[in-house]
């Protein structure tokens, strides 16, 4: 897993985002909560594991080693 599917779950998790299919529906999750509420209850923890995934997966490690080099323009 690298920086390409962090890419891709993003670009997948943007189209999620526009959950057109949920708008006339008036089905209750658990009894109470509206579908569309519980979808983007959902969508929001996908998206923190998505955070997580690209922070472990796809950071920058070139800027970390450059931030703790020690100063060389003495």
């Amino acid at each position: 897993m690298g920086k390409r599917m962090v890419w891709f779950l993003f670009v997948l998790m943007f189209f999620l985002h526009q959950d057109f299919w949920w708008w006339d529906q008036s089905f209750l999750v658990l009894g109470f909560l509206p579908i569309g509420l519980a979808y983007h209850a959902t969508f929001s923890i996908a998206c923190a594991i998505l955070g997580w995934l690209a922070i472990r997966f796809a950071w920058p490690a070139e800027l970390e080693k450059f931030a703790d080099s020690p100063d060389q323009s003495k």
